[in-house]
């Protein structure tokens, strides 16, 4: 069983920026790839940014690349996602997503489908 809270969310003017956390607890946080997710309302769950394990690799949707960062800190077992430049449109619940599996490619790791463990989300709101 896994754990996984977010912390860092808030309400920021637009062009500001935001440094999400997500800790997890449970089990060893080295063995997932993590995964940050986002739902606004009305909207489906989209895929926002990955990490594979090691965190050599990384995945961003393309509406936030260059925007955002993410990253993992093993011996915290944290993962971040540093959100700047922040519009509007990413005005969203996040939550980050732990996969057990041992892929680490695309298609797996921006499918939610695939995740195993779920924060309850932290609120992000960019005022206009």
């Amino acid at each position: 069983q896994v754990q996984l809270v977010e912390s860092g969310g808030g309400l920021v003017q637009a062009g500001g920026s935001l440094r999400l956390s997500c800790a997890a607890s449970g089990r060893t946080f080295s063995i997932y790839a993590m995964g940050w997710f986002r739902q606004a309302p009305g909207k489906e769950r989209e895929f926002v940014a990955a990490i594979s394990r090691s965190g050599r690799t990384t995945y961003y949707a393309d509406s936030v690349k260059g925007r955002f960062t993410i990253s993992r800190d093993n011996a915290k077992n944290t993962v971040y996602l540093q959100v700047n430049s922040l519009k509007p449109e990413d005005t969203a619940v996040y939550y980050c997503a732990a996969d057990l599996a041992s892929g680490s490619s695309y298609m797996r790791l921006t499918n939610w489908r695939e995740y195993d463990y779920w924060g309850q989300g932290t609120q992000v709101t960019v005022s206009s």
